[in-house]
């Protein structure tokens, strides 16, 4: 479908009706879609420096254009009237201004929609103690957490509090009372939000991204008083999350963390995409649950154990990145080549 009106609105739209994951904006070439992880070009001219600036500022305010244009980075959320939501990030590339816009569908997918194991749907169910969700940009953490407070919010009456930069999925209060509170509009930082949040009687909160010392700090210590927490971080595999967590702390702290995380963490769930041979994306999971020979593990400084517990722990719900993926190809959902991108031994498929 032509666009017949070259703005944000209209460009958005066409992102979604191409089933595309992501928009690119950038100066001297047309809009270029993300379709099931190729980027393919529209059939248009390419962007100027004018024409883009433009579509910017008239797509946004005016207090976020002087916002963008003063720190050169902006992120923000644009709702389609159809209720699609963009988790949209402006910045500058070579004095020029540049978008990528994310479709966050309107429909908040359920835990059977991303193909989630049943021992994550026993995560959720946990009163106390951190889950976290890690992977890659653009992986679907996002996605697999909103099916996860979904189903608490569909199961149990709590009071779920989110901190997201921005807010994503748009949960309605089902069984639960819900509270979503977005960076810049909502809260001034995540330090500041999870300072405050323990005086809103919260049973469940959602961190939308450790990025820091302070928020991986405050999001265990909100995990250690009684509270479930979700938090995601851009790590690979389980062993790695672990080994983020405590290297960001001083080493006079480091010992004081591991034994901090290995009493206050649940399980970490870390994925990927691959295109499935069907079409579309499917998540590959590398699973581990924090049983007591992994918490031994954290207390004792011996990580890179952590991927052997994992291998041999298939009845405590626990899979390895390498055991999901060959699990995928056996079952015809992911070609083998696709796969073997993804493992640390591809020879073993």
């Amino acid at each position: 479908m032509p666009i017949t009106k070259m703005n944000l609105k209209n460009l958005f739209q066409t992102a979604v009706d191409h089933n595309a994951s992501d928009i690119h904006l950038m100066v001297g070439k047309p809009p270029i879609l993300r379709i099931s992880t190729e980027l393919k070009e529209l059939e248009m001219p390419p962007l100027t420096k004018d024409t883009l600036t433009k579509i910017i500022k008239d797509g946004i305010s005016a207090q976020q254009f002087d916002v963008f244009s003063k720190d050169k980075e902006l992120d923000l959320s644009y709702e389609l009237p159809d209720g699609t939501r963009m988790r949209v990030n402006l910045f500058f590339e070579k004095n020029n201004p540049g978008l990528v816009a994310r479709v966050v569908p309107s429909k908040i997918p359920s835990m059977e929609d991303v193909g989630m194991p049943e021992i994550v749907y026993e995560l959720t169910r946990l009163k106390q103690g951190l889950v976290l969700v890690t992977g890659p940009t653009g992986c679907g953490k996002s996605t697999s957490l909103a099916a996860m407070i979904d189903l608490i919010n569909s199961e149990r009456s709590v009071n779920i509090v989110t901190l997201e930069d921005p807010i994503e999925f748009i949960h309605k209060p089902k069984k639960s009372i819900i509270k979503q509170r977005q960076l810049g509009t909502d809260m001034l930082s995540f330090q500041s939000a999870l300072k405050h949040v323990l005086r809103q009687d919260p049973d469940v909160v959602m961190v939308g991204e450790m990025r820091d010392l302070e928020t991986i700090a405050a999001t265990i210590t909100l995990a250690e008083t009684g509270h479930l927490v979700f938090a995601t971080l851009h790590t690979l595999n389980a062993a790695q999350t672990v080994d983020r967590i405590i290297d960001v702390f001083p080493p006079y702290q480091q010992p004081q963390v591991r034994l901090q995380v290995s009493m206050s963490l649940k399980g970490v769930i870390s994925q990927r995409l691959l295109p499935h041979r069907d079409g579309g994306l499917i998540a590959a999971r590398e699973i581990m649950i924090n049983t007591p020979a992994i918490a031994n593990l954290i207390r004792d400084n011996k990580i890179p154990q952590i991927k052997t517990i994992i291998q041999t722990s298939a009845d405590e719900g626990m899979i390895t990145m390498d055991q999901d993926l060959k699990r995928l190809v056996e079952e015809g959902k992911v070609e083998k080549d696709h796969a073997r991108q993804f493992m640390l031994s591809p020879d073993s498929l």
